[in-house]
């Protein structure tokens, strides 16, 4: 008996080592995947798009913009191989391009029709579907981290002018003097529309004053009234913990009036994130932008429809918003850290960043 229960004991432990040497042999492949699901990250900036052609661009003035958007993915990319957070690297990198007066958001916003600055923005977090977004607000440096904090430390997603600034000034934010965001350039660009409105005017054959249609001014090439909607700057990010994030920051349409909102701060419009899918910033004529709800309509197509990133962003920005008569572009990184980069403008000023450092930046279309 005793033998017997030797025999069995000795049986036992031969068979457990073996199982455990099995594990162990295991355990060094199941680490490395770990370790590479970990380093999987990336990021992705725009900073405009339209009639961007080499031909109207300076060698000193691509350089510069060459350089700003480097320094600003790079800011986004060193938070992200550092572990820290997509929302973290999308605040961060819009605010560099905020705070540059060669983009349409923070210091360089263009003008209204009655000559301010009116700043939207949004942000989203793609692991809880939260979002925070600012509309018309003329005192925040950086609209960016005022829809951040709308979406951390409040109840709700949209706060609009003073409201939203009052909102800022209970948490402390300084209250920047108009001139801050005075740019001689932009101001120039809104004189010159203006300008180019007044000459449009023309007597009716009914005899009473009127402006062209704007279907007649579209049809004009000047590059001041072309352009005049475009300068969006945005950012999506996918972090080393799955998670995904996009913000999106603007200083809206030349000339626009009346409080014009356009798509920058309507969340599924210009911004959209979910970690089932993936995260976008948009980038464009904003009335088409909301009539598609672009940002959102790439993750459905993605969700619904089972399409990659790229055959959804072309979906939407090559087919859909044209079809309406709109133009524009995005950026986007799905959960898998693939990257999107669609417009169908003559450029677009965009660059994105993997998790082994490989930079890509571009302004026009690949074969200008």
């Amino acid at each position: 008996m005793v033998k017997t229960l030797t025999y069995l004991f000795a049986i036992f432990l031969l068979f457990g080592c073996k199982n455990e040497e099995k594990r162990s042999s295991k355990e060094p492949i199941s680490s490395e995947n770990s370790k590479n699901t970990a380093e999987n990250f990336g990021i992705v900036i725009h900073g405009g798009a339209g009639t961007i052609l080499k031909k109207n661009m300076s060698d000193s003035l691509e350089d510069a913009y060459k350089a700003k958007l480097k320094e600003a993915i790079s800011v986004g990319h060193e938070i992200l191989k550092n572990g820290g957070s997509s929302l973290e690297a999308v605040t961060n990198t819009i605010n560099v391009m905020e705070d540059s007066p060669l983009f349409n958001a923070g210091k360089g916003a263009v003008f209204t029709h009655d000559g301010s600055n009116e700043l939207d923005a949004s942000i989203m977090d793609g692991a809880t579907l939260n979002a925070g977004a600012v509309a018309g607000v003329k005192h925040v440096k950086n609209p960016i981290d005022l829809a951040r904090d709308v979406m951390q430390k409040s109840e709700h997603v949209m706060l609009y002018g003073s409201g939203a600034e009052e909102f800022a000034q209970t948490l402390g934010y300084k209250m920047m003097d108009t001139s801050y965001f005075y740019t001689q350039n932009r101001y120039e660009s809104l004189q010159r529309v203006l300008e180019k409105e007044t000459a449009l005017q023309y007597v009716r054959r009914d005899g009473h004053s009127g402006t062209l249609a704007k279907s007649e001014i579209n049809d004009f090439e000047d590059p001041y009234i072309k352009n005049s909607k475009f300068g969006t700057v945005g950012c999506a990010a996918l972090d080393k913990h799955g998670n995904l994030a996009a913000g999106t920051s603007t200083g809206g349409m030349t000339n626009k009036r009346w409080n014009r909102i356009g798509d920058a701060p309507i969340i599924g419009a210009g911004t959209y994130a979910n970690n089932a899918t993936c995260a976008v910033s948009s980038t464009g004529w904003g009335e088409f932008f909301i009539r598609s709800v672009v940002a959102y309509d790439i993750s459905a197509l993605m969700e619904y429809k089972g399409m990659s990133l790229q055959e959804a962003a072309r979906e939407v920005i090559q087919k859909k918003v044209p079809a309406l008569g709109g133009d524009g572009g995005i950026v986007a990184i799905d959960k898998d850290g693939n990257v999107a980069m669609e417009f169908n403008t003559a450029g677009m000023y965009r660059a994105t960043m993997n998790s082994d450092g490989e930079l890509v930046i571009g302004i026009y279309k690949e074969n200008e």
